[in-house]
């Protein structure tokens, strides 16, 4: 099982702000629906306080994590050690959606480079931290980060950017709407 915290301590930080990915994962109430894992690349996460934290999301080909947290609240990110010493830490906790113009976006915003592709910041109120040895994670090396996302919204200008989502973004695959979805 690991070891359990019931906030993010100090080494815990200093081992998030180390990581290069994390993993998101969310998932509806209902036993038929879909559970949704997403790597996160940049250096896009923050740990706010000891049960807070939050990253800046960019637009993609789906939008799970704002439809399930939306539902259910439910949210889980895990980090894996890549290189130095194993770890696998999960944050366990209750997230929720923030979009621009939201009365929140202007506290959080400040905490992240906003791009033009900028979707929303998902914050998640952490109730429990759990620590794993990671012994089977391999090794891997970093090389940097791709550049493919910001080349493809620069390609869509802001008007394809907002058809995108409209086509996109609205819903879950399971249909259930995003705050997106609930703001158009």
């Amino acid at each position: 099982m690991g070891k359990l915290h019931d906030a993010i301590k100090p080494p815990h930080r200093e081992f998030i702000e180390r990581q290069h990915i994390f993993f998101v994962s969310t998932a509806p109430l209902g036993a038929e629906g879909r559970i949704n894992l997403s790597p996160k690349g940049l250096d896009c996460f923050r740990v706010l306080s000891e049960h807070r934290v939050a990253y800046m999301d960019l637009i993609s080909s789906g939008n799970e994590t704002s439809a399930h947290t939306l539902e259910n609240g439910r949210i889980t990110i895990m980090f894996c050690s890549f290189e130095g010493s194993p770890l696998i830490l999960r944050l366990y906790g209750k997230g929720f959606t923030v979009l621009p113009g939201d009365a929140a976006w202007e506290t959080l915003a400040p905490h992240f480079t906003i791009y033009p592709s900028t979707r929303q910041i998902i914050v998640a109120d952490i109730d429990l931290v759990q620590t794993s040895c990671g012994f089977g994670v391999p090794l891997f090396d970093y090389i940097g980060e791709r550049d493919i996302h910001f080349e493809w919204a620069e390609k869509k200008g802001p008007e394809g950017l907002r058809e995108y989502i409209r086509e996109k973004n609205l819903t879950s695959l399971d249909g259930l709407p995003t705050n997106l979805g609930l703001k158009r």
